[in-house]
Protein backbone atom coordinates (compact mmCIF):
# COMPACT_ATOMS: atom_id res chain seq x y z
CA UNK A 1 0.00 0.00 0.00
CA UNK A 2 2.86 2.36 0.74
CA UNK A 3 4.05 1.82 -2.83
CA UNK A 4 0.80 3.34 -4.11
CA UNK A 5 1.25 6.32 -1.83
CA UNK A 6 4.79 6.76 -3.07
CA UNK A 7 4.04 6.54 -6.78
CA UNK A 8 1.28 9.14 -6.38
CA UNK A 9 3.53 11.57 -4.54
CA UNK A 10 6.32 11.11 -7.08
CA UNK A 11 3.96 11.60 -10.02
CA UNK A 12 4.43 8.09 -11.44
CA UNK A 13 0.70 7.33 -11.31
CA UNK A 14 -2.57 9.19 -11.67
CA UNK A 15 -5.86 8.66 -9.89
CA UNK A 16 -8.60 7.36 -12.24
CA UNK A 17 -11.27 9.98 -12.87
CA UNK A 18 -14.24 7.84 -11.88
CA UNK A 19 -17.43 8.87 -10.17
CA UNK A 20 -19.32 12.12 -10.61
CA UNK A 21 -21.24 14.93 -8.92
CA UNK A 22 -24.94 15.22 -9.79
CA UNK A 23 -27.62 17.74 -8.93
CA UNK A 24 -30.60 16.30 -7.09
CA UNK A 25 -34.26 17.24 -7.14
CA UNK A 26 -34.19 17.61 -3.37
CA UNK A 27 -33.19 20.81 -1.59
CA UNK A 28 -31.24 19.17 1.24
CA UNK A 29 -28.79 18.28 -0.17
CA UNK A 30 -28.78 19.83 -3.63
CA UNK A 31 -25.83 17.75 -4.83
CA UNK A 32 -24.60 14.19 -4.34
CA UNK A 33 -21.33 12.35 -4.96
CA UNK A 34 -21.60 9.14 -7.00
CA UNK A 35 -19.07 6.31 -7.25
CA UNK A 36 -17.92 4.51 -10.39
CA UNK A 37 -21.12 2.41 -10.45
CA UNK A 38 -23.48 5.36 -10.12
CA UNK A 39 -24.28 4.68 -6.47
CA UNK A 40 -24.49 7.52 -3.97
CA UNK A 41 -21.48 7.86 -1.66
CA UNK A 42 -23.40 7.60 1.61
CA UNK A 43 -20.96 9.40 4.01
CA UNK A 44 -21.07 12.53 1.84
CA UNK A 45 -24.87 12.87 1.98
CA UNK A 46 -25.34 14.08 5.59
CA UNK A 47 -22.30 16.35 5.33
CA UNK A 48 -23.58 18.07 2.17
CA UNK A 49 -27.05 18.29 3.72
CA UNK A 50 -25.52 20.02 6.73
CA UNK A 51 -23.82 22.56 4.46
CA UNK A 52 -27.17 23.51 2.96
CA UNK A 53 -28.90 23.70 6.35
CA UNK A 54 -26.08 25.93 7.61
CA UNK A 55 -27.27 28.51 5.02
CA UNK A 56 -24.44 28.00 2.54
CA UNK A 57 -25.09 28.88 -1.07
CA UNK A 58 -25.83 26.07 -3.56
CA UNK A 59 -22.58 26.74 -5.42
CA UNK A 60 -20.70 26.19 -2.15
CA UNK A 61 -22.27 22.75 -1.77
CA UNK A 62 -21.39 21.99 -5.39
CA UNK A 63 -17.77 23.05 -4.90
CA UNK A 64 -17.45 20.98 -1.72
CA UNK A 65 -18.98 17.98 -3.46
CA UNK A 66 -16.30 18.07 -6.17
CA UNK A 67 -13.56 18.27 -3.54
CA UNK A 68 -15.06 15.26 -1.77
CA UNK A 69 -15.19 13.41 -5.09
CA UNK A 70 -11.48 14.09 -5.54
CA UNK A 71 -10.81 12.73 -2.04
CA UNK A 72 -12.87 9.58 -2.54
CA UNK A 73 -11.18 8.93 -5.89
CA UNK A 74 -7.89 8.90 -4.02
CA UNK A 75 -9.24 6.52 -1.34
CA UNK A 76 -10.64 4.17 -4.01
CA UNK A 77 -7.27 4.12 -5.76
CA UNK A 78 -5.43 3.41 -2.49
CA UNK A 79 -8.10 0.89 -1.42
CA UNK A 80 -8.56 2.64 1.94
CA UNK A 81 -12.02 2.85 3.60
CA UNK A 82 -13.06 6.44 4.27
CA UNK A 83 -13.31 5.84 8.03
CA UNK A 84 -9.73 4.41 8.16
CA UNK A 85 -8.03 7.35 6.48
CA UNK A 86 -4.93 8.82 8.14
CA UNK A 87 -2.46 11.62 7.52
CA UNK A 88 -0.68 9.32 5.06
CA UNK A 89 -3.67 9.58 2.71
CA UNK A 90 -3.83 13.35 3.14
CA UNK A 91 -0.13 13.52 2.24
CA UNK A 92 -0.77 11.40 -0.83
CA UNK A 93 -3.58 13.77 -1.82
CA UNK A 94 -1.29 16.79 -1.64
CA UNK A 95 1.53 15.01 -3.46
CA UNK A 96 -0.82 13.91 -6.23
CA UNK A 97 -2.34 17.36 -6.72
CA UNK A 98 1.09 19.01 -6.80
CA UNK A 99 2.13 16.99 -9.87
CA UNK A 100 -1.14 16.00 -11.57
CA UNK A 101 -2.32 18.01 -14.61
CA UNK A 102 -5.51 19.99 -14.15
CA UNK A 103 -7.95 18.88 -16.89
CA UNK A 104 -9.63 22.31 -16.88
CA UNK A 105 -6.36 23.90 -17.99
CA UNK A 106 -5.68 21.60 -20.91
CA UNK A 107 -4.35 23.61 -23.86
CA UNK A 108 -5.87 22.48 -27.12
CA UNK A 109 -4.01 24.85 -29.47
CA UNK A 110 -0.50 23.95 -30.49
CA UNK A 111 0.57 27.60 -30.56
CA UNK A 112 -0.83 28.35 -27.11
CA UNK A 113 1.57 30.20 -24.76
CA UNK A 114 3.64 28.04 -22.46
CA UNK A 115 2.01 27.37 -19.12
CA UNK A 116 3.41 29.56 -16.37
CA UNK A 117 5.04 32.03 -18.80
CA UNK A 118 4.54 35.79 -18.57
CA UNK A 119 2.62 37.80 -21.16
CA UNK A 120 4.96 40.66 -22.06
CA UNK A 121 2.10 43.02 -22.90
CA UNK A 122 0.12 42.65 -19.69
CA UNK A 123 2.79 41.45 -17.28
CA UNK A 124 0.42 38.68 -16.17
CA UNK A 125 1.51 35.08 -15.81
CA UNK A 126 -0.42 32.37 -17.64
CA UNK A 127 -1.90 29.63 -15.48
CA UNK A 128 0.15 26.54 -14.79
CA UNK A 129 -0.92 23.13 -16.04
CA UNK A 130 -1.38 21.77 -12.53
CA UNK A 131 -3.52 22.62 -9.53
CA UNK A 132 -3.01 25.98 -7.86
CA UNK A 133 -1.88 26.09 -4.20
CA UNK A 134 -5.22 27.68 -3.28
CA UNK A 135 -7.05 24.73 -4.86
CA UNK A 136 -4.99 22.25 -2.84
CA UNK A 137 -5.60 24.19 0.37
CA UNK A 138 -9.33 24.37 -0.34
CA UNK A 139 -9.47 20.62 -0.87
CA UNK A 140 -7.69 20.06 2.45
CA UNK A 141 -10.17 22.39 4.16
CA UNK A 142 -13.12 20.43 2.77
CA UNK A 143 -11.66 17.07 3.77
CA UNK A 144 -10.86 18.38 7.26
CA UNK A 145 -14.39 19.77 7.63
CA UNK A 146 -15.87 16.48 6.38
CA UNK A 147 -14.07 14.44 9.05
CA UNK A 148 -14.76 17.02 11.78
CA UNK A 149 -18.47 16.73 10.96
CA UNK A 150 -18.48 12.94 11.27
CA UNK A 151 -16.30 12.99 14.38
CA UNK A 152 -18.97 15.15 16.03
CA UNK A 153 -21.38 12.23 15.55
CA UNK A 154 -18.80 9.62 16.65
CA UNK A 155 -18.21 8.38 13.12
CA UNK A 156 -14.95 7.98 11.25
CA UNK A 157 -11.40 8.11 12.64
CA UNK A 158 -10.68 9.68 16.01
CA UNK A 159 -7.85 11.77 14.52
CA UNK A 160 -8.59 14.04 11.59
CA UNK A 161 -6.45 12.98 8.57
CA UNK A 162 -5.72 16.64 7.78
CA UNK A 163 -3.30 18.26 10.27
CA UNK A 164 -4.61 21.37 12.00
CA UNK A 165 -2.78 24.56 12.96
CA UNK A 166 -3.37 25.54 16.56
CA UNK A 167 -1.29 28.67 16.01
CA UNK A 168 -3.73 29.80 13.33
CA UNK A 169 -6.72 29.24 15.60
CA UNK A 170 -5.12 31.29 18.35
CA UNK A 171 -4.08 34.07 15.97
CA UNK A 172 -7.44 34.43 14.24
CA UNK A 173 -9.66 33.68 17.20
CA UNK A 174 -10.05 37.28 18.41
CA UNK A 175 -9.15 39.19 15.26
CA UNK A 176 -11.23 42.29 14.46
CA UNK A 177 -12.77 42.31 10.96
CA UNK A 178 -10.87 45.48 9.99
CA UNK A 179 -7.67 44.56 11.80
CA UNK A 180 -4.45 43.37 10.27
CA UNK A 181 -4.08 39.66 9.61
CA UNK A 182 -1.63 38.33 12.21
CA UNK A 183 1.26 36.13 11.19
CA UNK A 184 1.09 32.45 12.04
CA UNK A 185 2.77 29.25 10.97
CA UNK A 186 1.03 27.18 8.32
CA UNK A 187 -0.25 23.75 9.28
CA UNK A 188 1.49 20.74 7.82
CA UNK A 189 0.61 19.97 4.18
CA UNK A 190 -0.79 23.47 3.61
CA UNK A 191 0.71 25.14 0.55
CA UNK A 192 2.37 28.53 0.50
CA UNK A 193 0.16 31.04 -1.34
CA UNK A 194 1.94 34.05 -2.77
CA UNK A 195 -0.30 37.09 -2.76
CA UNK A 196 0.29 39.11 -5.91
CA UNK A 197 -1.08 42.57 -6.48
CA UNK A 198 -4.31 42.54 -8.53
CA UNK A 199 -3.82 43.29 -12.22
CA UNK A 200 -5.86 46.13 -13.68
CA UNK A 201 -5.99 47.13 -17.34
CA UNK A 202 -3.90 50.30 -17.72
CA UNK A 203 -5.56 53.29 -19.34
CA UNK A 204 -3.18 53.10 -22.33
CA UNK A 205 -4.31 49.51 -23.05
CA UNK A 206 -7.95 50.06 -22.16
CA UNK A 207 -8.70 52.04 -25.32
CA UNK A 208 -7.43 49.32 -27.64
CA UNK A 209 -9.24 46.66 -25.63
CA UNK A 210 -12.53 48.53 -25.94
CA UNK A 211 -12.03 49.18 -29.67
CA UNK A 212 -11.86 45.48 -30.58
CA UNK A 213 -15.31 44.77 -29.13
CA UNK A 214 -17.70 44.12 -32.00
CA UNK A 215 -21.24 44.80 -30.71
CA UNK A 216 -23.19 47.04 -28.33
CA UNK A 217 -23.96 44.12 -26.02
CA UNK A 218 -20.27 43.49 -25.38
CA UNK A 219 -19.50 47.22 -25.08
CA UNK A 220 -22.35 47.76 -22.61
CA UNK A 221 -21.35 44.73 -20.52
CA UNK A 222 -17.67 45.73 -20.36
CA UNK A 223 -18.49 49.32 -19.39
CA UNK A 224 -20.96 48.15 -16.74
CA UNK A 225 -18.30 45.88 -15.25
CA UNK A 226 -15.67 48.62 -15.18
CA UNK A 227 -17.92 51.40 -13.89
CA UNK A 228 -19.74 49.37 -11.23
CA UNK A 229 -17.01 46.95 -10.17
CA UNK A 230 -19.56 44.13 -10.14
CA UNK A 231 -18.49 40.52 -10.14
CA UNK A 232 -19.17 38.42 -13.23
CA UNK A 233 -22.13 36.46 -11.87
CA UNK A 234 -23.67 39.53 -10.25
CA UNK A 235 -23.95 41.56 -13.45
CA UNK A 236 -25.16 38.62 -15.54
CA UNK A 237 -28.22 38.38 -13.28
CA UNK A 238 -29.37 42.00 -13.69
CA UNK A 239 -32.97 42.26 -14.98
CA UNK A 240 -34.87 45.29 -16.42
CA UNK A 241 -36.34 45.98 -12.99
CA UNK A 242 -32.84 46.18 -11.47
CA UNK A 243 -31.88 49.33 -13.42
CA UNK A 244 -32.58 52.75 -11.93
CA UNK A 245 -32.09 54.91 -15.03
CA UNK A 246 -32.59 58.38 -13.42
CA UNK A 247 -30.17 57.67 -10.54
CA UNK A 248 -27.72 55.74 -12.76
CA UNK A 249 -27.75 52.72 -10.44
CA UNK A 250 -28.07 49.00 -10.98
CA UNK A 251 -29.14 46.52 -8.32
CA UNK A 252 -27.17 43.31 -8.01
CA UNK A 253 -27.33 40.29 -5.72
CA UNK A 254 -24.02 40.30 -3.87
CA UNK A 255 -22.08 37.09 -4.11
CA UNK A 256 -21.92 35.20 -0.82
CA UNK A 257 -24.63 37.13 0.99
CA UNK A 258 -27.67 37.15 -1.36
CA UNK A 259 -28.20 40.80 -0.40
CA UNK A 260 -29.67 43.01 -3.12
CA UNK A 261 -27.50 46.13 -3.24
CA UNK A 262 -27.18 49.17 -5.48
CA UNK A 263 -23.97 49.93 -7.37
CA UNK A 264 -23.21 52.90 -9.65
CA UNK A 265 -23.03 52.75 -13.43
CA UNK A 266 -21.44 55.28 -15.77
CA UNK A 267 -23.60 57.41 -18.13
CA UNK A 268 -21.68 55.99 -21.12
CA UNK A 269 -22.45 52.41 -20.07
CA UNK A 270 -26.16 53.15 -19.62
CA UNK A 271 -26.33 54.99 -22.96
CA UNK A 272 -24.88 52.04 -24.86
CA UNK A 273 -27.06 49.63 -22.83
CA UNK A 274 -30.18 51.64 -23.76
CA UNK A 275 -29.27 51.41 -27.45
CA UNK A 276 -28.68 47.67 -27.14
CA UNK A 277 -32.03 47.07 -25.40
CA UNK A 278 -33.81 49.28 -27.94
CA UNK A 279 -32.38 47.10 -30.70
CA UNK A 280 -33.21 43.66 -29.24
CA UNK A 281 -36.35 44.62 -27.33
CA UNK A 282 -36.75 44.75 -23.58
CA UNK A 283 -36.65 41.24 -21.99
CA UNK A 284 -39.33 40.04 -19.59
CA UNK A 285 -39.14 41.67 -16.11
CA UNK A 286 -37.66 38.54 -14.53
CA UNK A 287 -35.18 37.83 -17.35
CA UNK A 288 -31.53 39.06 -17.44
CA UNK A 289 -30.86 41.97 -19.79
CA UNK A 290 -27.71 40.48 -21.38
CA UNK A 291 -28.78 37.92 -23.99
CA UNK A 292 -27.15 35.59 -26.50
CA UNK A 293 -26.83 36.83 -30.08
CA UNK A 294 -27.10 33.51 -31.91
CA UNK A 295 -29.53 30.63 -31.68
CA UNK A 296 -32.42 30.66 -29.25
CA UNK A 297 -32.90 33.74 -27.11
CA UNK A 298 -31.51 32.95 -23.68
CA UNK A 299 -29.52 34.69 -20.94
CA UNK A 300 -25.82 35.24 -21.46
CA UNK A 301 -23.80 32.74 -19.39
CA UNK A 302 -20.52 33.21 -17.57
CA UNK A 303 -18.72 31.04 -20.12
CA UNK A 304 -20.11 33.08 -23.03
CA UNK A 305 -19.03 36.32 -21.37
CA UNK A 306 -15.61 34.88 -20.74
CA UNK A 307 -15.40 33.99 -24.42
CA UNK A 308 -15.95 37.69 -25.25
CA UNK A 309 -12.78 38.50 -23.30
CA UNK A 310 -10.90 35.64 -24.96
CA UNK A 311 -11.73 36.89 -28.45
CA UNK A 312 -10.38 40.33 -27.54
CA UNK A 313 -7.22 38.69 -26.16
CA UNK A 314 -6.67 36.77 -29.39
CA UNK A 315 -6.74 40.00 -31.38
CA UNK A 316 -4.46 41.93 -29.02
CA UNK A 317 -2.08 39.22 -27.83
CA UNK A 318 -3.06 39.80 -24.21
CA UNK A 319 -4.31 37.56 -21.41
CA UNK A 320 -6.86 39.68 -19.55
CA UNK A 321 -9.61 37.87 -17.65
CA UNK A 322 -13.19 38.72 -16.81
CA UNK A 323 -12.28 39.38 -13.19
CA UNK A 324 -9.62 41.88 -14.30
CA UNK A 325 -12.48 44.24 -15.15
CA UNK A 326 -13.39 44.36 -11.45
CA UNK A 327 -9.71 44.94 -10.63
CA UNK A 328 -9.68 47.79 -13.14
CA UNK A 329 -12.71 49.41 -11.52
CA UNK A 330 -11.21 49.02 -8.05
CA UNK A 331 -7.85 50.43 -9.13
CA UNK A 332 -9.43 53.50 -10.72
CA UNK A 333 -11.63 54.20 -7.72
CA UNK A 334 -8.96 53.60 -5.08
CA UNK A 335 -6.55 56.01 -6.80
CA UNK A 336 -9.14 58.73 -7.36
CA UNK A 337 -8.35 61.59 -4.94
CA UNK A 338 -12.05 62.49 -4.77
CA UNK A 339 -12.98 59.11 -3.26
CA UNK A 340 -12.00 57.82 0.16
CA UNK A 341 -10.96 54.23 0.70
CA UNK A 342 -14.06 53.64 2.84
CA UNK A 343 -16.28 54.83 -0.03
CA UNK A 344 -14.51 52.53 -2.48
CA UNK A 345 -14.97 49.65 -0.08
CA UNK A 346 -18.72 50.35 0.09
CA UNK A 347 -19.01 50.41 -3.73
CA UNK A 348 -17.03 47.20 -4.20
CA UNK A 349 -18.72 45.57 -1.19
CA UNK A 350 -15.49 44.26 0.29
CA UNK A 351 -15.81 42.67 3.72
CA UNK A 352 -12.31 43.79 4.73
CA UNK A 353 -10.82 47.26 4.25
CA UNK A 354 -7.39 45.67 3.76
CA UNK A 355 -8.68 44.07 0.55
CA UNK A 356 -9.57 47.48 -0.83
CA UNK A 357 -6.19 48.85 0.25
CA UNK A 358 -4.39 46.41 -2.05
CA UNK A 359 -5.41 48.56 -5.01
CA UNK A 360 -3.31 51.49 -3.79
CA UNK A 361 -0.08 49.71 -4.73
CA UNK A 362 1.65 51.07 -7.85
CA UNK A 363 3.24 48.73 -10.41
CA UNK A 364 6.17 49.44 -12.72
CA UNK A 365 4.22 48.69 -15.91
CA UNK A 366 1.60 51.27 -14.93
CA UNK A 367 4.31 53.93 -14.54
CA UNK A 368 5.71 53.65 -18.07
CA UNK A 369 5.08 57.28 -19.08
CA UNK A 370 6.42 58.65 -15.80
CA UNK A 371 9.53 56.47 -16.05
CA UNK A 372 10.18 57.51 -19.66
CA UNK A 373 9.99 61.17 -18.63
CA UNK A 374 12.38 60.41 -15.77
CA UNK A 375 14.91 58.72 -18.06
CA UNK A 376 14.77 61.46 -20.71
CA UNK A 377 15.03 64.33 -18.25
CA UNK A 378 18.46 66.02 -18.64
CA UNK A 379 20.83 65.69 -15.74
CA UNK A 380 21.05 68.79 -13.60
CA UNK A 381 24.38 70.54 -14.10
CA UNK A 382 26.00 71.99 -11.00
CA UNK A 383 26.58 75.73 -11.27
CA UNK A 384 28.05 78.38 -9.02
CA UNK A 385 27.49 82.09 -8.68
CA UNK A 386 29.77 84.22 -10.80
CA UNK A 387 32.81 85.74 -9.15
CA UNK A 388 34.28 82.56 -7.66
CA UNK A 389 37.65 81.41 -8.86
CA UNK A 390 37.51 78.05 -10.69
CA UNK A 391 40.60 76.74 -8.87
CA UNK A 392 39.03 77.56 -5.48
CA UNK A 393 35.80 75.75 -6.41
CA UNK A 394 37.80 72.71 -7.56
CA UNK A 395 39.80 72.66 -4.34
CA UNK A 396 36.67 72.77 -2.17
CA UNK A 397 34.24 70.55 -4.12
CA UNK A 398 36.59 68.41 -6.14
CA UNK A 399 36.55 67.73 -9.87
Amino acid sequence: MQDRHRVLIEGRADVPRIGSVVELETLHPRYAVLDAHGAVVAPAVPYLRGLTLDDNRPLTSRSYAYDLLRWFRLLWFLDVPWDRATEAEASALVGWLRVAPNPQRRRRKLDAPQAGSVNLRTGKRYLRDGYAPTTINHCLTVVSSFYAYHRHYNRGPLVNPVPESRAQRRALGNRAPDGEVPQFRRARLRQRVRRADPRAIPDAMWDEFFEVLTCDRDRAAILLYVSSGSRASELLGVTPGDIDWPKQLIWVVTKGTDDREAVPASPQALTILAGYLDHIGLPAPHEPILRTRRGLDRPLTYWAMRRVIQRANEKLGTNWTLHDLRHTAANRMANDPNLTLAQVRAILRHSDLATTGRYLNARVEDLFDALQAHYNRPRVQRTFSPGYDADDIKAVFGA
